[in-house]
């Protein structure tokens, strides 16, 4: 290799055959991208009781499969999608453990919104046929960031009341974790201000640990090597022991929509590795296939009791750094996922985690989320001058957390034997869809050449 190759090797120009550095250098910066993404990643098993073995595992398979279905051509992570932790909530809340703190797994719920999320996943399906058939506007046109923007907004704010219940656990604590997590992200160079949110976690933990705060036993007594997926937690589980219609359909209903919100994002994050690599994946391998391979990946993930994936900005980021663009590293990413999956003893670790740590890091993750539902309203210059626009905002926010916080916590009526619980999000996402499709004076349009046009971002470092 010549001076020059190597010049655009260490990051001087983008490289996109990173055979060009080696097996060991491609290893490292493949483990670089599994970092990247991990914070985020095992934030969401934490906060909703899910698995995180599992999680590591789907979110491995499910990035494999992504490159399958897009050709390989796509160098983007699939981690966990923190737009459908409202639906978790609603229906699998943690439970609290002999201290009070809501720490303990609703293994019996988990399975029903995880149910949910794998509809919400075939959603991205049947999107991706429309586009397929009909073309990328006409079908973007049903999701304007109108109808996005309030619902992100309404996601982080919906979620703010469980960070704060898990902060006042242990206020000193989750004040270093928020400490961490914004002097990283504001101050930080390089990888660090990459990964603010792991840097936070373990920032935080570790004081917690020197306190004398967390109990280790349960990670001396976990094993090395075992299994990821936890049979109970899993869909499969539900239907062969019997499941509650009336709680299926709740799932369903409640879930589904948030889709709306994950599928814009998505075709932010695949812009922003577009105007990374210098490539517009939009149109090639096209944006029907990588919502096809994101769709797959979370009803694959949901099947098996793991969070939704999602597309990450996390490694975008990464992506820009390195300027190294090959897909084969992402895949040795996902490798190493999988791997670290099969050992218990790892996900004790991460399961002794204080309670005040997760509390400090979502709060600031649960604001940013309400933020960028105000970036992609104002990045995208949305009217509201406009009658029909202050209408739909204004039924969706209200709708989405009032009924969140009502004393029911949600609307519930009764169809034959069946009863069906309706959240706040997905009466908030179906009225404001209605409305703008019924509603006159249209004033967005999606144009392929600029996807990022849906102002979405959902990342915690990106």
């Amino acid at each position: 290799m010549n001076k020059e190759s190597k010049r655009v090797a260490l990051g001087e120009g983008g490289l996109y055959d990173a055979k060009q550095l080696g097996a060991p250098k491609m290893l490292i910066l493949g483990v670089q991208h599994m970092f990247a993404m991990f914070g985020a990643t095992i934030l969401v098993p934490m906060l909703t009781g899910l698995d995180v073995s599992t999680t590591l595992l789907f979110a491995g398979f499910g990035t494999l499969l992504f490159h399958l279905v897009t050709k390989g051509k796509v160098p983007a992570f699939l981690g966990s999608s923190f737009a459908f932790l409202g639906g978790y909530f609603a229906i699998c809340p943690m439970l609290a453990d002999e201290a009070g703190g809501q720490t303990v797994s609703n293994v019996e719920m988990i399975p029903y919104a995880c149910a949910g999320v794998a509809c919400a996943g075939l959603v991205y399906l049947v999107v991706s046929a429309l586009i397929r058939v009909f073309g990328t506007g006409r079908v973007m046109k049903f999701f304007p960031p109108i109808v996005t923007g309030p619902i992100i907004i309404a996601i982080g704010l919906t979620l703010s009341q469980s960070a704060i219940d898990s902060c006042a656990d242990d206020w000193p604590i989750a004040l270093a974790a928020i400490a961490f997590v914004v002097i990283c992200n504001i101050w930080g160079k390089g990888m660090v201000k990459i990964v603010p949110i792991i840097i936070g976690v373990i920032g935080s933990y570790v004081l917690a640990a020197c306190f004398g705060k967390v109990d280790f036993a349960p990670v001396a007594s976990a094993a090395w090597i075992g299994s990821p997926i936890k049979w109970d937690r899993t869909v499969f589980y539900l239907f062969s022991s019997g499941a509650d219609s009336g709680m299926l359909i709740t799932s369903i209903i409640t879930i589904v929509p948030l889709a709306l919100a994950t599928m814009v994002e998505h075709i932010g994050d695949v812009s922003a590795i577009s105007s990374t690599v210098g490539k517009n994946y939009i149109k090639d391998p096209g944006l029907h296939r990588t919502l096809l391979g994101d769709g797959l990946a979370t009803i694959l993930a949901a099947l098996f009791g793991a969070p939704a994936n999602t597309t990450y900005g996390e490694n975008t980021g990464v992506l820009s750094l390195t300027k190294v663009f090959d897909p084969a590293v992402i895949r040795i990413a996902a490798g190493f996922a999988i791997l670290f999956s099969f050992s218990p003893k790892f996900a004790a670790i991460i399961g002794c985690m204080p309670t005040a740590t997760r509390g400090g890091v979502s709060l600031v993750l649960y604001g940013m989320i309400s933020a960028v539902g105000v970036r992609n309203i104002v990045e995208t210059r949305t009217d509201f001058t406009k009658s029909r626009n202050v209408i739909i905002a204004a039924l969706i926010l209200v709708l989405c957390i009032g009924i969140n916080y009502s004393a029911a916590g949600a609307i519930s009526f009764t169809v034959g034997d069946v009863t069906v619980r309706l959240s706040g999000m997905a009466v908030g996402a179906l009225a404001g869809i209605l409305l703008n499709a019924v509603l006159p004076e249209k004033d967005y349009q999606f144009d392929e050449e600029k996807p990022d046009d849906t102002g979405v971002n959902f990342g915690t470092g990106r």
